[in-house]
């Protein structure tokens, strides 16, 4: 699925294409409907500055065992050592 929000809304909200990714992925993370690997693909970031985006607004962190698996699985889907 795709959705277009034209500039004019952006405009008219005051924030750009990044910022509106970074604020659904911040309140889809609160609502625990993304973990934080899919919250951080989803604002275009890594992890660590999404753990820093969070930590500045003090959102508290949820990470639970099947997220680490999945940070691990993806990490070795990208044969990172």
């Amino acid at each position: 699925m795709s959705l277009i929000i034209p500039d004019e809304v952006l405009q008219t909200i005051q924030m750009s294409e990044t910022e509106m990714l970074q604020e659904i992925a911040i309140m889809l993370f609160q609502q625990e409907r993304f973990t934080l690997g899919q919250a951080s693909n989803f604002a275009q970031m890594n992890q660590l500055e999404f753990q820093r985006l969070l930590a500045n607004r003090k959102i508290p962190l949820h990470y639970d065992i099947a997220e680490l698996r999945e940070d691990v699985k993806t990490l070795k889907l990208n044969d990172w050592r």
